[in-house]
């Protein structure tokens, strides 16, 4: 064989070579990811913010002020004299105005219509945003594969809770009742999370792309998923809960900590003539399951967060920690609310401090199951 000049070009050989085809996980992401997970954000702090402006409706007693649902025409508020005057008379009809407020006016009225109607108009424009978005997103094809029924189901559930705000208003307009019906008022506060539950879980698959999310379930840790999901039902039933108090006024009772009017088991925590309805209606009962409830949710809380330390993700560890931060600072707004009798500024922000708690149980859970990569050089995202 004839020998070869150390130097020789060697002919380029990349045309004949072959082409890899890859996998189709490997394919290029499909879909506007990014600007559906920006629009999902959106929808997140709108709903926020609709959470925040319903506790203060209900706490300043407003939520009866509009007395009929028109979702189209409802939009308007009264535009003169004579459409408030219809407005305050058609209040005037109900037994909250003759048993509460017998000596409202026309601008005490004013007041606490203002803030149903924003209420309202804010729901409205979710609905509006949500359909924009899903609509701009199906016309342009940019909606991922198998990512329709998601979103539909959004907009879907944003109806339904639509619907069943003005069941809840409805249960407050009838003969011998002043306030909603608690156990419809935790219905409705329950859709409302149960949807910014959903957004938040989507916006964080959203961020990362399929084949990632496919590597990282592998690495996932089933424990430590199973029971941080356990912690994220438990803390939604603490929210219900919270609304039942709410919904009697119960935390403006019993302002003592830790015990309940120097009891530690109130007397009145059961009457006999209430039955079953002690655990709706019976303010003693209601705050204690509230506070037990939240006792155990600490623990629970606790134990798990231990459980994460013995991940060996970075990351997942990072967001047990900042979820067992949250959860502090909550139980400690929960007791100022008790002492303080849940003045308005407070009790918002302990409504803000539980929708932040649960979104940060989601966050944790989703890095449970789906972990980010970790080498000697530090964490891959």
């Amino acid at each position: 064989m004839a020998k070869r000049p150390v130097f020789e070009e060697v002919p380029d050989q990349t045309a004949t070579r072959p082409v890899a085809h890859t996998g189709m996980i490997d394919a290029a992401p499909k879909g506007a990811r990014k600007a559906i997970r920006l629009w999902l954000m959106l929808l997140f702090v709108m709903v926020m913010a609709m959470i925040a402006l319903g506790g203060a409706t209900r706490l300043t007693g407003s939520g009866l002020s509009i007395t009929e649902w028109a979702p189209v025409t409802g939009a308007l508020p009264p535009m003169n004299e004579a459409d408030w005057t219809r407005e305050f008379q058609a209040y005037q009809q109900i037994p909250q105005f003759s048993e509460v407020n017998p000596d409202m006016d026309l601008a005490g009225f004013k007041q606490i219509y203002w803030w149903e109607w924003s209420h309202r108009l804010l729901g409205r424009l979710i609905g509006l945003v949500w359909a924009v978005g899903f609509l701009a997103f199906l016309a342009l094809r940019r909606v991922p594969t198998g990512w329709t029924p998601r979103l539909l189901g959004l907009g879907a559930l944003g109806g339904l809770q639509g619907a069943i705000g003005w069941w809840m208003v409805s249960s407050g307009l009838g003969e011998g009742m002043t306030r909603v019906a608690s156990y419809r008022l935790a219905t409705h506060l329950g859709i409302a999370f149960f949807i910014l539950g959903l957004i938040t879980w989507y916006a964080l698959l959203l961020g990362r792309s399929e084949a990632e999310l496919l590597r990282a379930r592998r690495a996932g840790e089933a424990k430590l998923f199973s029971m941080s999901t356990g912690l994220l039902h438990l803390a939604l039933v603490q929210v219900l809960i919270g609304a039942l108090v709410a919904g009697i006024d119960a935390g403006r009772q019993y302002t003592g900590w830790p015990t309940m009017g120097g009891e530690w088991i109130p007397a009145t925590i059961w009457e006999g003539t209430l039955g079953w309805r002690n655990f709706f209606e019976n303010p003693a009962l209601v705050q204690f399951i509230h506070r037990m409830t939240g006792y155990l949710l600490a623990i629970f809380a606790i134990v798990v967060w231990r459980r994460s330390r013995r991940s060996p993700h970075p990351v997942t560890r990072g967001a047990f920690n900042v979820m067992i931060v949250m959860l502090a600072v909550q139980v400690g707004l929960g007791i100022m609310n008790v002492v303080h009798a849940s003045p308005l500024p407070l009790a918002l922000v302990h409504q803000l401090g539980a929708i932040m708690l649960v979104s940060l149980i989601i966050r944790a859970r989703f890095n449970a199951r789906y972990p980010y990569e970790t080498s000697v050089r530090g964490t891959i995202r």
